[in-house]
């Protein structure tokens, strides 16, 4: 952001005291890891996880966050890109308008929300139709896919748009009717939108807390097929910073927060490069 003499004084105090919070947050997270790291070693680098014993594996938890994490990405990535066709083209324009404004309304729902109904309608479906406690990788990752759809479908939206506008009619004159404009045209020129959207999407999902704590069953161990529960890094420090261990338990907190800062500050950093070459292009 270039300065400029005619913005406020006030405006500029803000900006200075929001960045300087935030830095601060950062640093403070970052020393506590290298700090959790220096006293605890390699012990927090196992796969077990009790207290009770002296084991304060994360291993599981980064497995499981990142497991969870891109498994909720590519379905909720797919969706949201054949949303966005739909919307665009593909689908009747009163459906279209239809799914775009139910998609709105679901950025305004609470994820308590979409945890505490999963609760009761897919997990029992789970469980009855499939088998195990219903509380798996695979209720989380559904939920969560669905969590992060409407951030990516209206982040694409407005590439589609912009693009659309500037297209639809050179493509009507060479005769592509309009799903032909969306596939043969929008969709190319729309690329690095729709990869910067699932890193958006990443970050989401990567940092969300509620629905693996409520869905993923939060078992301390690697899951290797859906139906198995997990635990994730935003779970395991709800639920430890919520009981009364401490010592080296409090010790993996800052740990597994600076591994999850250093996962959202890389996806961030991606998705700005990517709209910087996006704007430079354009």
């Amino acid at each position: 952001m270039k300065d400029n003499k005619n913005t406020p004084i006030w405006l500029k105090a803000s900006a200075a005291y929001v960045s300087s919070l935030m830095s601060a947050l950062f640093i403070f997270i970052a020393l506590c890891a290298v700090d959790g790291l220096m006293k605890s070693g390699p012990s927090l680098f196992c796969s077990v996880w009790d207290p009770e014993r002296g084991n304060f594996g994360i291993l599981p938890m980064i497995w499981a966050s990142g497991l969870l994490s891109l498994s909720s990405l590519i379905t909720g990535w797919t969706f949201s890109v054949g949303c966005c066709c739909f919307i665009h083209g593909f689908g009747p324009r009163w459906a279209a308008r239809f799914l775009a404004n139910i998609l709105r309304i679901m950025t305004a729902v609470p994820t308590v929300v979409y945890g505490f109904a999963s609760v009761f309608l897919l997990v029992p479906l789970i469980r009855n139709g499939l088998g195990g406690s219903g509380f798996s990788w695979l209720t989380a990752s559904i939920v969560l896919s669905l969590l992060i759809m409407p951030t990516m479908v209206l982040s694409m939206d407005s590439a589609f748009k912009t693009i659309e506008a500037q297209t639809s009619i050179t493509s009507a004159a060479l005769g592509f009717t309009r799903e032909q404009n969306i596939a043969m045209v929008v969709l190319p020129a729309s690329k690095q939108w729709i990869w910067s959207s699932a890193l958006l999407g990443f970050g989401r999902a990567a940092g969300d807390t509620l629905i693996p704590t409520m869905l993923a069953g939060n078992a301390v161990q690697y899951a290797n097929t859906p139906l198995d529960a997990m635990r994730t890094l935003t779970a395991h420090i709800g639920l430890v910073l919520s009981s009364d261990v401490g010592g080296t338990a409090y010790l993996s907190l800052f740990v597994a927060g600076g591994i999850l800062l250093f996962v959202s500050i890389s996806a961030n950093i991606l998705f700005r490069l990517m709209r910087k070459k996006i704007w430079m292009q354009g």
